[in-house]
């Protein structure tokens, strides 16, 4: 293939762009060109501009979160390798997997409750929050696990004249869940022996519960199974069990709020919320553009008929961002085609950057088509840490950006 060259007569040097259509869709951001022509039933955000307060959480309820947390280093360590691992573990790379095993292996070697299965530390119910194989296991983990629009529970009361262990779907407050239980049993200081034995969909919407269709009985051995904790916290929040089908699960009583904000951006529900929560409970210092590179998660950004204006102010696809000044764009468009754009950033003021766009190009394999293109706006950071960034940018558009490369 040969390389030519191919100009674009657009020019966006104007402070920002003027957009076609004036409403702002709350939606996860488009990853290529093929998405971008799709259009979405969308939930409309009511203020187009919508500024973040920071005024959400008062001093009281934040100290109120902060102290109703609490975590090891080594329990720390743990969670902070599984931000960003949607899924619940079915979109995780191989290297956050290997991560998260490390992790686990140093807490399983450390000393946690010694006698889980008899500490009243692991009563109650807990949120899954990774599994390393979420289309195995229980008939609810091949339907529920990977999706995370739910919510996924698993209940474990042993000291009662019935003892169960249940895992839950929490489909949302409105509709419901399904409830899948198991008849168990202590077998030693870490191991439960259990027998799933009956299920249903308790509905919001009906007076009565719906049994789920599995037959138990039919099922024999596949209907049993055991469960190992083989860490369980001192403080009760957090658990690492182990399951007969050789599944690893981390789940927690209490998650820490950038798991909070994660999941409310997975699910897409109620995002600007819970970012002007997030962003009022973690108010610090100055915030820079940490060096590195950024997928876009989520934006409430603006629809347009212009794919490569969206790209151009880095409304699709990942941000690299270098120490000396500089910014690209990249955007995977279709079958090995991709957009540039490379600009650079100086801070103005208070976490706030002037950008500057203007060296752009669709690149095939080892082969650039130059596009002309110039683009100029204002970046305002909101939080950033070595995980995730939440920034304002091109016409007051929010986004969220996991990083990637650490």
């Amino acid at each position: 293939m040969g390389c030519y060259s191919m100009e674009v007569g657009i020019q966006l040097n104007h402070h920002f762009p003027r957009i076609n259509q004036k409403r702002i869709i709350q939606r996860r951001p488009y990853n290529s060109f093929l998405k971008m022509k799709q259009r979405h039933h969308c939930k409309y955000v009511t203020r187009p501009h919508h500024i973040v307060s920071c005024s959400t959480l008062d001093e009281a309820q934040i100290q109120q979160q902060e102290e109703e947390i609490s975590f090891s280093d080594a329990e720390k360590s743990l969670i902070s390798s599984l931000i960003g691992i949607q899924g619940r573990g079915r979109s995780a790379s191989p290297q956050q997997l290997k991560d998260v095993e490390q992790a686990v292996k140093v807490l399983e070697a450390t000393q946690g409750i010694p006698d889980p299965t008899s500490s009243s530390l692991i009563e109650g119910r807990w949120q899954l929050v990774f599994t390393t194989r979420p289309g195995t296991a229980s008939p609810i983990q091949r339907t529920f696990v990977g999706v995370d629009l739910f919510s996924v529970f698993q209940e474990i009361y042993l000291q009662t004249n019935d003892p169960r262990v249940s895992n839950i779907v929490k489909f949302s407050d409105a509709i419901g869940e399904l409830k899948v239980e198991a008849a168990a049993t202590i077998k030693d200081e870490k191991r439960i022996l259990f027998r799933f034995d009956k299920a249903a969909f308790s509905l919001k919407f009906l007076p009565f519960k719906v049994p789920y269709p599995v037959p138990f009985r039919l099922l024999g051995d596949e209907a049993k199974g055991w469960l190992d904790t083989t860490y369980l916290s001192k403080s009760g929040n957090l658990r690492i069990s182990r399951g007969n089908k050789g599944t690893t699960f981390v789940l927690q009583k209490q998650t820490d709020p950038r798991q909070k904000f994660l999941s409310a951006v997975s699910s897409g529900r109620s995002v600007i919320q819970a970012i002007d929560e997030f962003v009022s409970l973690n108010q610090k210092g100055e915030q820079n553009l940490v060096e590195g590179e950024w997928q876009m998660i989520w934006s409430s950004q603006m629809e347009t008929d212009s794919w490569i204006e969206n790209a151009a102010n880095g409304l699709m696809g990942s941000q690299i961002v270098k120490e000396n000044g500089r910014l690209k764009f990249l955007v995977d468009i279709v079958f090995g085609f991709k957009f540039s754009m490379n600009g650079n950033f100086e801070k103005s003021s208070t976490n706030v950057y002037d950008v500057t766009m203007d060296d752009g190009a669709i690149v095939i394999g080892p082969y650039g088509l130059p596009v002309e293109l110039v683009t100029k706006f204002k970046l305002e950071v909101l939080y950033s840490d070595d995980k995730i960034r939440i920034t304002r940018g091109y016409s007051n558009i929010l986004f969220v950006h996991l990083r990637v490369d650490s």
